[in-house]
């Protein structure tokens, strides 16, 4: 049944698993996506086109929670190569500031162009005349203009959700024009951060040489004339509800405290919650907690740091030596510094559900966010809704989207291997009234803004192009 309504997003939102009896069932995923577009899919009878999680796997369409699910099948050779190659070993480095360097094969660009024009055919055919289409993430930065020369009839939104790179790094990219070409086919491209549009119109505008207004790109179209696309900032955000709920249940108020008792009642546990991934600033923060124990600024007997990384993208080399040396740092200085009571770093390189995360982040009492590049981090958003005692203190990396809004966190730069231990020593210290004064700030910058807000000015954004 044709949808108003049309995500595309490079997974579906909902993982396959199977149940105690060997029974297969499909789950809803925990993202911040799926709740903030749960409600309006179901009202818009909205159908959400993706990837099952699974090479070789041939689904017909179903349907989950009122939501039609419009499976695209990828081979094995195409999860390697549009994916894990492309995607993640060229795109990735790329517009992470070239942290690792990318890796440029034209048969991982031959595999991007033909899952990109698979995803773009699924959702030209399930949508309805005039529907809305709303495309996700670098996976499928061509998927705009591949829907719009297949119906020009449909209103199109790309949402991307990393850092877009500067021109002198977005130039390397040897296939730079079409990636352009296939993102202009949106009519409202969004963006984390102003600084990221801003690269991208700059981009437009040295290579395309189109006209650029304010946030309006002029595009010319088959008929001679032009249509305005538009490219600027939608902050995202997260679903505040679960984590304010978890936050205030007495089974978790006592899990965090377990945590604190296991762990030896530290006076301070820092935290660090990532995925492993070389622009996280893990190797960062480890080596300037190192220093601080090396240098008597901080005591085992007294402060802990629990850095819990989960699994990523392990079959990418990367990754693997990233974890390497991540591995080999910790146990070094849990070497020089354990006592049989305490240990220096609690390392857990695994993932955890919710209600454990939300523990931890009760437990913790510095959130230490030191990426060295962030489409936004989530990470500091969630700790920031659960900190209802309106205590603890949010270390926040300047080169995160979610710096431009959380304003009363301890700013770092975490190349500042020196001005990251002052940070960290400053949140350790920091008295309970200053604690107080910033996190109330941070709270309400982080509620009123939520998941719910973001797609609403987003979507408001793209009904405003629709209505012109």
């Amino acid at each position: 049944m044709p949808a108003d309504f049309v995500v595309v997003a490079n997974r579906l939102p909902v993982d396959r698993v199977v149940g105690p009896d060997g029974a297969e069932e499909w789950r809803t995923s925990p993202g911040g996506l799926v709740a903030a577009l749960e409600p309006m899919m179901r009202s818009a009878h909205g159908a959400w086109v993706g990837w099952p999680g699974q090479p070789d796997t041939e689904l017909e369409p179903f349907e989950i929670n009122g939501i039609d699910l419009v499976p695209v099948s990828l081979s094995a050779d195409e999860v390697a190569d549009y994916y894990e190659g492309f995607a993640n070993d060229t795109i990735w480095p790329l517009y992470h500031d070239v942290i690792a360097p990318p890796q440029y094969h034209r048969e991982w660009w031959d595999a991007y162009v033909r899952v990109n024009r698979r995803f773009a055919e699924a959702a030209a055919a399930v949508a309805a005349p005039d529907a809305t289409v709303w495309v996700h993430d670098y996976q499928l930065q061509l998927v705009p203009q591949m829907v719009r020369d297949l119906r020009p009839d449909v209103t199109i939104g790309y949402f991307h959700h990393i850092p877009f790179p500067a021109h002198g790094l977005y130039a390397q990219l040897p296939w730079r024009d079409q990636v352009l070409t296939g993102l202009l086919g949106a009519d409202v491209i969004g963006f984390q951060r102003a600084q990221d549009a801003t690269y991208f119109l700059t981009a437009v505008r040295r290579r395309l040489k189109y006209e650029v207004k304010g946030s309006n790109v002029a595009v010319p179209t088959a008929d001679g004339a032009t249509r305005s696309a538009v490219a600027r900032a939608f902050p995202i955000s997260i679903d505040t509800a679960p984590y304010l709920e978890l936050a205030a249940r007495p089974d978790i108020k006592a899990r965090a405290q377990e945590i604190r008792e296991s762990l030896g009642n530290p006076s301070k546990i820092l935290l660090g919650v990532d995925r492993l991934d070389y622009t996280k600033g893990i190797r960062h923060r480890i080596k300037a907690y190192g220093e601080l124990l090396e240098d008597g600024r901080l005591h085992v007997e007294d402060v802990t740091l629990v850095q819990v990384a989960s699994p990523s993208r392990e079959r990418v080399d990367a990754y693997v030596h990233l974890r390497d040396e991540i591995e080999l740092a910790v146990g070094r200085i849990n070497g020089d510094h354990d006592t049989m009571g305490h240990t220096a770093i609690r390392y857990l390189h695994q993932g955890y559900p919710r209600e454990e995360m939300v523990a931890l982040y009760l437990a913790a009492d510095v959130m230490l966010v030191t990426a060295l590049r962030d489409g936004m981090n989530l990470v500091a958003k969630e700790y920031v809704a659960t900190r209802a005692d309106n205590r603890g203190v949010l270390v926040l990396s300047e080169f995160t989207g979610a710096a431009d809004e959380l304003r009363q966190a301890v700013r770092v730069n975490p190349h500042d291997i020196a001005g990251l231990k002052d940070a960290i020593m400053s949140a350790v210290e920091m008295t309970p009234a200053e604690q107080s004064r910033r996190m109330r700030s941070l709270r309400r910058r982080v509620l009123e803004n939520d998941v719910t807000a973001w797609s609403a000015s987003f979507l408001r954004a793209l009904s405003d192009v629709r209505s012109r």
